[in-house]
């Protein structure tokens, strides 16, 4: 239906025209496209799908790429077409994608240059996929059609679609039983863009921003808000081509970047490079930003903090107004220290099965510890006896694909979603998320603990790149598969570098948890306390992978200290 958000190609074309829509940048420098182009390139590929590839309504177009302009056109050929789009995590195995590929059964594959030998494994594997088409430029001659190698200046029917019909099959995991895919609607898209268009306004003071993506267009915070919400506006994205935080503050300069979609892995990142900069100035500039951090705790105006460090604001290019954050939650200590230097730092919550927002703070009032008020569109409820909260809206999904028995696990049949996390309001209405409930540890005595709220303690100590908390179960004794608390530290270089011996570096760590345990409960300190000196293994979106790190932390027999003692 032409109505729909995702649909809105032609009308955003008539009225932006000649506007860059979407670009990134390569070794080349910066390929674009303008909103009359990418609609150009949409109605090429739509017409080659359903003329020459004859696809039918329903089929599955699945795409593996990193980030790049094309993919709007390959999100908005899907549209047209008729077909499901299915947005893959390009950094995968080819065992996870082959098990998501077999769930889904994809008709055509959608690859960048960079992934084609990728692609071509994967089509070996899945008898489903017919075609595969590249995405950018072709380097050289292919015997593969390319975006820009179809035939032009045809015309084709849309293909009615309904709110109902799934527009996407967001897959939340490849590698352990039968892959769960988001079942995302039209409706589900449609409600989530103009709730977020709704409440812009309060975050962002004008339209037509300039806007640097660095998430994956597999996740759909991104394809949300990041994509979906801001080109509805007529908003300029961009994709760099490195994430490093140099390389972005470069990118962003030289693009006049005014806001960006992250997650909070990525703020706290851009914070220690900030920071290392400050440490490089002389005594008296360094005193100058303590004095002047310092006093902006107390002033409330933005204009005045931005004058203040305009030396720092500068590299971001001078236009940079602020941040969404979501998809974990936010270390309360990093968001205020862009919140001082004139930053502002929205949080949200959201779950992929929610399309994925829940909930925004925003406004003069925010508060970091808080994800905000649920959207309009939610009834939300706390269930009594867990503290688990509970959502019902137009924006939660149809179900996981093929999969009824996961499906109903979290969906009541009277469309109230179980969302897996602890929350609580206040009496503004403000959302706190406190834990998950898969992730509770539950000691010996009864008691039950949160690792979240172990690591946002454990996170203030400068000297800890990375923590995180887990319940271990005791294998002897009188305790004999109860849980402890354990917590993996991972110390920041210039730690690693200090302490070299093992037993000097384990003692360091375990003095830092101690002394920062004392402000948590007894019972909540940790009692295993493990250093690791490589980075935690993350998800796309930044998220540690728990699991992954406790598989590899269990089998070690850490030493045992008594925090409590």
């Amino acid at each position: 239906m032409k109505e729909n958000v995702l649909s809105l190609l032609e009308q955003n074309t008539k009225l932006y025209g000649e506007r860059i829509a979407l670009g990134k940048r390569n070794k080349y420098g910066w390929k674009e496209l303008t909103y009359k182009g990418l609609g150009l390139l949409t109605k090429q590929f739509a017409s080659y799908l359903i003329t020459d590839l004859q696809m039918q309504k329903g089929e599955k177009l699945a795409i593996l790429s990193e980030s790049m302009p094309e993919m709007g056109a390959c999100l908005f050929a899907a549209v047209i077409s008729g077909m499901v789009t299915v947005p893959l995590d390009n950094k995968l195995t080819i065992y996870e994608l082959e098990s998501i590929l077999s769930s889904c059964q994809p008709s055509v594959l959608a690859v960048s240059q960079a992934n084609l030998e990728k692609g071509l494994e994967l089509q070996k594997r899945i008898s489903s996929i017919k075609h595969i088409v590249i995405m950018d430029e072709p380097r050289y001659a292919s015997e593969f059609p390319s975006l820009y190698t179809l035939p032009t200046g045809r015309e084709c029917k849309w293909r009615h679609r309904s709110l109902r019909d799934t527009a996407l099959i967001i897959y939340t995991s490849g590698t352990t039983g039968a892959p769960k895919g988001v079942q995302t609607t039209f409706g589900n898209m449609t409600t989530q863009v103009l709730e977020m268009s709704k409440i812009l306004p309060e975050i962002l003071p004008h339209e037509n921003v300039n806007l640097l993506s660095i998430l994956p267009m597999n996740h759909l915070f991104e394809l949300t808000v990041g994509f979906s919400t801001f080109l509805n506006r007529g908003s300029s994205i961009f994709y760099p081509q490195s994430l490093k935080p140099k390389d972005v503050l470069g990118d962003m300069r030289e693009k006049k970047i005014d806001f960006m979609i992250v997650v909070p892995a990525f703020l706290k990142l851009l914070k220690n490079t900030i920071e290392s900069d400050i440490r490089l100035l002389s005594n008296e500039e360094k005193l100058l930003f303590e004095r002047s951090y310092a006093a902006a705790e107390y002033i409330t105006d933005y204009d005045i903090k931005r004058q203040l460090f305009r030396s720092i604001l500068a590299k971001f290019g001078g236009n940079f107004y602020g941040f969404i954050t979501g998809g974990a939650p936010l270390d309360p200590t990093v968001g205020e220290f862009f919140e001082r230097i004139g930053i502002k730092v929205f949080q949200c919550y959201g779950l992929s099965e929610t399309s994925p927002i829940i909930s925004v703070d925003r406004g003069d009032d925010r508060k970091l510890m808080s994800v905000g008020p649920v959207l309009d569109s939610y009834d939300a409820k706390i269930d009594s006896e867990t503290g688990e909260l509970m959502v019902k809206g137009p924006s939660v999904m149809k179900g996981y694909y093929n999969n009824p028995e996961k499906t109903a696990e979290v969906l009541e049949p009277d469309g109230w979603l179980h969302t897996g996390d602890i929350g609580e309001f206040d009496h503004d209405g403000r959302l706190y998320i406190t834990g998950r409930i898969k992730n509770m540890i539950v000691l010996s005595g009864g008691k039950k603990v949160f690792p979240e709220e172990v690591e946002t303690v454990l996170e203030q100590d400068d000297n800890f790149a990375e923590v995180c908390v887990f319940g271990a179960k005791r294998t002897t004794g009188a305790k004999d598969g109860t849980e402890e608390i354990m917590t993996v530290i991972v110390p920041t270089d210039e730690i690693l570098k200090k302490y070299t011996n093992d037993e000097e570096l384990q003692n360091f760590i375990v003095h830092e948890v101690k002394n920062l345990s004392v402000q948590l409960a007894p019972y909540k300190r940790p009692v295993n306390i493990v250093v690791r000196r490589e980075p935690f293994p993350r998800t796309a979106t930044r998220k540690v992978k728990r699991n992954i790190v406790k598989a590899a932390t269990i089998p070690i027999i850490p030493r045992v200290i008594n925090t409590s003692a």
